[in-house]
């Protein structure tokens, strides 16, 4: 990328939206083979340890799966998608890999970025058009988020399925998922966290996976700038001006957090795995709701 692309990149309100935060990186894009080896030797114990134990502890990949691998062009999808080619070289798993680029209505700029980053990283991409940024802002032009989500949702396992593919891998980290707990405590009124793997419930035998669930963002961010690439950062062309992030709102509530209490964030992904439910006041599961009165007076 030329300095004057950078700068128009920086600069261009239209594709990045205000606020939203750039990811610089800190020198020119290293050769393809040192970027590969950041990942198995710089990076080994904060990455592909961590992506290696994901996968084991909950048996996130199985020998003959095929694997949809969503890359959206940001730091943590293409990071997802080098990780997955390491292991698939390591060859300790038979598994069959497609790398799928849903473009919701991107810029021009940014989509030739997207495609030179991948073509650059080796990663052979399947491009489809969806337009949902152009349906949403027609239907939903006050809280576009929820529904944009649901519909690039959607259209990513649409494309697995097309595809024969089994699993639908996102590129949801460690943080997301600490930030989507609290989220769901604040302005949801609820705990519930965001889950390594679930199965779909609109397409049959289709199974979601996160296997980035115990990479930090700040890791990720790291071997992004060292690698020298400038990944897509907020891309959305009808909600960044429109409406604040509440998951900023969380991550600068758990940054003030771990200036007290440096492992704040551990507590709050820990708190997931510990519920006690003898000592809360109601539960949900499968779609009925269990108070524990329902519970107490019986027997001990």
């Amino acid at each position: 990328m030329t300095e004057k692309e950078k700068n128009e990149f920086e600069n261009e309100d239209s594709i990045a939206g205000s606020g939203c935060e750039v990811l610089i990186p800190f020198d020119e894009r290293k050769p393809l083979k040192e970027i590969e080896r950041l990942i198995v030797k710089q990076f080994r114990k904060k990455i592909w340890a961590k992506f290696i134990k994901a996968i084991k502890e909950y048996n996130l990949i199985k020998n003959g799966d095929k694997i949809a691998v969503a890359i959206s062009g940001g730091k943590d999808s293409m990071l997802m998608a080098k990780l997955f080619q390491e292991l698939k070289r390591h060859r300790q798993m038979d598994f069959e890999l497609e790398f799928i680029v849903m473009d919701p209505g991107y810029h021009e700029n940014i989509k030739e970025l997207l495609i030179d980053n991948c073509k650059y990283l080796n990663i052979p991409i399947k491009i489809f058009e969806s337009g949902i940024f152009r349906i949403v802002d027609d239907i939903a032009k006050d809280y576009p988020c929820y529904m944009c989500a649901k519909m690039r949702r959607g259209a990513l396992y649409s494309k697995a399925a097309e595809l024969g593919c089994n699993k639908l891998a996102l590129g949801h980290h460690f943080n997301d998922v600490i930030e989507t707990t609290l989220l769901n405590i604040f302005y949801s009124g609820n705990f519930k966290t965001m889950l390594p793997k679930l199965k779909s419930t609109n397409f049959e035998n289709m199974e979601l996976i996160r296997p980035m669930y115990f990479i930090q963002e700040e890791h990720i961010e790291r071997f992004t700038q060292i690698s020298g690439i400038w990944p897509l950062n907020c891309a959305c062309m009808v909600a960044a001006k429109k409406t604040s992030s509440k998951r900023y709102e969380m991550k600068e509530l758990i940054k003030n957090l771990k200036s007290n209490f440096k492992d704040v964030d551990k507590s709050i992904f820990n708190a997931a795995k510990n519920v006690n439910m003898d000592a809360i006041l109601g539960w949900e599961k499968s779609g009925k709701k269990y108070s524990y009165l329902d519970f107490y007076d019986e027997e001990l």
